[in-house]
């Protein structure tokens, strides 16, 4: 009995000690690095960042010249959607094909996990029912996955009322939702018009508001994001065709921006017979996705050079994309220019700030959730280090290493 206590006693003072992860550099989040750094974690929470680290003795992970950051933030996935194990095809939120529900929720469970492994530890999913039990899962420690938030099920139909539009809208703040997410647009593959009214939208945002919910809306063209900005929603999300005016109206009204200008669509064509005859992906509709490619470029280029504008990371992650987030971060500094730190900041403190989680996650700060990745090399110099994640750590727990 006495060698049972001492071994009890033994396991929860090693337990209480710190981790002291040591790196080449530490991002903090928030537009800082710190040369030669390391990251003090006790229990699931960051104590704080030591500078001139190499003199340090006890060094939990010596991770050497790599680059320790936060754990990226998506804004936007559907951490269900994928391609089904019988025939390749891919299985969506609004696409039965057949299977039961406990295989939905395992094939969300396995894109969580590669998500997780991707670098990502917190993600915002617009969304589908199968993402509550993912999300209550992940959040009782048993099962690996990023941080979830959910919209449960998107409000679509603009045939409602604006009462039953905020009756819907109270329906999911008694169902858990963390977010109201709204179509006030048509898909791109159908030319994006608007479908909300401005009394819908006002009646969606105002009820969300009263609920304390936030409100993502699907929003393509210029009529559809004015709208949904009037409205006092929190982020659009999309917005490929819209122009400067448009932008300028965000960023007056703080609403953050969610472009989605490359992995969705580059993921949509590698993988195009896996879409092709489903709802409106056709051969028109993937027409239409080439097209907006450049202009949704074009759009986020214009966005970089607003005053003001809350541009922030969200990669509309689908089947066949889930792990590979960070692309859509690289893509945004090699080809659309924005400068590194800039998007790792958009990617951690910022999304964690749309998220309504500012205070939490998303910056390497004393009190901050030890949410931590790091990245061979420095992406300060190569974005592209960030498809390198060899270390990760979520809520303290190392989950990779």
């Amino acid at each position: 009995m006495r060698n049972l206590l001492l071994a009890l006693l033994f396991a929860t003072t090693a337990a209480a000690q710190p981790i002291v992860i040591r790196a080449g550099r530490v991002i903090d989040g928030r537009g800082h690095v710190v040369e030669d750094a390391a990251v003090v974690v006790g229990g699931a929470k960051i104590v704080r960042i030591v500078p001139h680290a190499s003199a340090l003795k006890d060094v939990t992970f010596d991770l050497g010249d790599r680059t320790i950051m936060p754990g990226g933030v998506d804004t936007h996935v559907h951490i269900g959607w994928h391609f089904d194990a019988k025939d390749g095809r891919s299985h969506d939120d609004e696409t039965d094909r057949n299977e039961t529900p406990q295989e939905s929720v395992l094939y969300a469970a396995e894109n969580a996990v590669r998500t997780l492994d991707g670098g990502i530890t917190t993600v915002q999913s617009l969304g589908a029912p199968v993402d509550k039990p993912l999300r209550d899962a992940i959040a009782r420690g048993t099962l690996p996955g990023p941080r979830i938030l959910t919209a449960i099920e998107p409000i679509f139909d603009n045939k409602l009322t604006t009462e039953a539009l905020r009756a819907a809208v109270v329906k999911l703040a008694g169902e858990g939702a963390d977010v109201v997410k709204v179509f006030a647009s048509e898909s791109i593959r159908s030319g994006g018009g608007p479908t909300m009214s401005q009394e819908q939208m006002d009646a969606i945002c105002g009820e969300a508001k009263k609920q304390h919910l936030r409100v993502a809306v699907h929003a393509h063209g210029p009529e559809s994001v004015r709208r949904a900005v009037l409205a006092g929603c929190t982020s659009i999300e999309h917005g490929a065709l819209i122009g400067q005016p448009e932008l300028d109206l965000m960023a007056a009204h703080g609403t953050y921006f969610d472009p989605n200008i490359d992995l969705v669509f580059r993921n949509y064509f590698e993988n195009k017979s896996h879409y092709l005859g489903i709802g409106n992906y056709t051969e028109e509709g993937f027409a239409q996705m080439k097209l907006a490619v450049p202009k949704a470029l074009h759009v986020f280029q214009l966005g970089l050079a607003t005053p003001q504008l809350k541009i922030v990371f969200g990669t509309d992650a689908v089947a066949g994309s889930h792990g590979r987030n960070f692309q859509e971060l690289e893509y945004r500094v090699t080809t659309g220019g924005q400068k590194a730190m800039e998007a790792i900041t958009s990617a951690t403190s910022l999304a964690a700030e749309s998220l309504g989680l500012g205070d939490r996650v998303g910056t390497i700060a004393a009190g901050y959730e030890a949410d931590l990745i790091a990245v061979d090399g420095n992406p300060l110099r190569d974005i592209n280090a960030l498809s390198h994640v060899s270390f990760v750590m979520k809520g303290g727990r190392v989950i990779r290493r």
